[in-house]
């Protein structure tokens, strides 16, 4: 994809938002602010995924979890109906603050929608580009935040969890998942999801 300044200006807003996250990580050494560095992980896959990847899919990378701290988990039950309600919740809303962004560096409507479906996964299974942000999505999951969701969830439950991220992915993000290195627990409930 040829750079373009609005697509620069946008990308730059998007991280400035992301890295106001008063919740971080540690990598390489360095905390960083926790959604700064997924959106940095997850536009890293799409592109590893796509290297040809549009410039409405990088963008729908970068914004998939925009502010995402706004809306913490613990302001609903903590129940399966109050985490889908949660999920909803942030679909829109990460939607809505790209949007903002989007208009406010010059992006036509048309495409600012198709960044939004993105965002929303509505079209997962008959959008490629929706199944590469997917991928990308359990990708960045499997590499980066397996260990801390197998030390927070009983291990039937993870297995359970486990074949329902394989079930969503690509035969290319299968590939790529089983070359990632994970830890011996990690290693024992992805071949038991798998057996």
């Amino acid at each position: 994809m040829k750079i373009n300044a609005r697509f620069e200006e946008a990308i730059r807003r998007f991280d400035e938002a992301n890295s106001l996250d008063p919740n971080s990580e540690v990598a390489d050494g360095i905390s960083r602010p926790r959604e700064l560095l997924y959106a940095e992980r997850l536009t890293a896959w799409v592109s590893r995924l796509a290297p040809g990847a549009s410039e409405t899919l990088l963008l729908a990378a970068r914004c998939q979890h925009l502010c995402r701290w706004e809306i913490p988990r613990a302001s609903y039950e903590m129940t399966r109906a109050g985490y889908l309600r949660w999920r909803a919740e942030l679909k829109e809303f990460h939607a809505r603050k790209s949007a903002e962004i989007l208009r406010e560096v010059g992006y036509p409507d048309e495409m600012i929608s198709q960044v939004q479906e993105l965002n929303r996964k509505k079209n997962l299974g008959r959008d490629p580009e929706c199944q590469i942000l997917e991928d990308a999505l359990c990708l960045v999951t499997l590499e980066f935040q397996l260990d801390d969701l197998i030390r927070n969830t009983e291990a039937e439950k993870m297995v359970t969890i486990l074949q329902k991220t394989w079930k969503k992915m690509s035969p290319q993000a299968h590939e790529e998942a089983l070359k990632l290195a994970y830890s011996e627990e990690a290693q024992s409930l992805i071949g038991r999801a798998l057996a």
